[in-house]
């Protein structure tokens, strides 16, 4: 018999609580070994904070789709494979087999409906749980930003660091707040358009620090509108004083969103 592996993580907190990858991997394959499985496909999914989404998972849907001779997935346990009811009603819909190894349950559509009924709460919890996470860390976004803690990845100018008290904050990049600065006293001249002012800072620096490319125009604008650089910032609708230490001073911001909007445009330079 044919099969699918599918294997997820979705924190490094889970991989020290024994949900890693290579533990799903050799458990599910033991599994297809005792039950004569012959694993023709593993899709595996790793999630961070950063890089959230399953594309794995949807490329083995569109494989079970292209092939519907293999109708039996293999994976851990049910927070494994479903994050929400959609997934549920996809697999559910392409009649799989879904062999959940670690809780010793096959569902399929023959399985009587006490054992559906079980594994649809269990479904709902795996949604709780992450909808809980997903309000757990909003709610701590939120009260960092109210101590005048950016809550989230420094914008350019700036970098995340660890404070004196241990906590994540931002502070100006050495090489490019400068440069983030004199993009608006520039620009608050009126004599620059936006094409015009990137590719002078282009010349001053102005990249992105992790690949090197240099920062597009509709980037520059971003820059020029974003108030954190005066020392306040905007969160959930609040208007909020920052601890981080401003680029520019309110009454240049000012100045700049005046030349923005045509108030205080005058002849741009070419």
């Amino acid at each position: 018999m044919k099969a699918l592996l599918y294997a997820r993580v979705s924190s490094k907190e889970q991989e020290k609580e024994g949900f890693s990858i290579p533990a799903q991997c050799k458990l599910l394959r033991d599994y297809a070994q005792q039950q004569r499985f012959d694993i023709v496909q593993e899709f595996i999914d790793v999630e961070t904070a950063k890089t959230t989404g399953r594309t794995n998972f949807t490329e083995m849907v569109k494989y079970l789709r292209k092939h519907p001779g293999i109708r039996s997935v293999l994976v851990e346990k049910t927070d494994r494979l479903y994050r929400n009811l959609k997934d549920w009603v996809t697999l559910d819909e392409l009649d799989v087999e879904i062999h959940l190894a670690k809780e010793g349950v096959t569902l399929s559509r023959d399985s009587r409906s006490s054992e559906k009924f079980m594994h649809g709460i269990k479904v709902l919890m795996a949604k709780n749980y992450i909808d809980n996470l997903s309000e757990e860390a909003r709610k701590g976004q939120m009260e960092k930003a109210e101590q005048g803690i950016w809550p989230t990845k420094a914008p350019l100018g700036y970098v995340n660091t660890t404070g004196k008290d241990g906590r994540k904050v931002i502070e100006p990049h050495p090489e490019l707040a400068p440069v983030v600065t004199q993009l608006f006293e520039r620009y608050a001249t009126g004599q620059y358009s936006l094409k015009a002012l990137a590719n002078a800072a282009h010349g001053d620096g102005l990249i992105y620090p992790k690949s090197g490319n240099p920062v597009p125009v509709s980037t520059v604008h971003m820059i020029l509108r974003n108030r954190l650089y005066t020392g306040l910032f905007q969160w959930n609708g609040k208007l909020l004083q920052g601890k981080h230490e401003p680029l520019v001073s309110i009454e240049l911001w000012e100045r700049v969103q005046g030349v923005l909007t045509g108030r205080n445009a005058v002849r741009p330079i070419r």
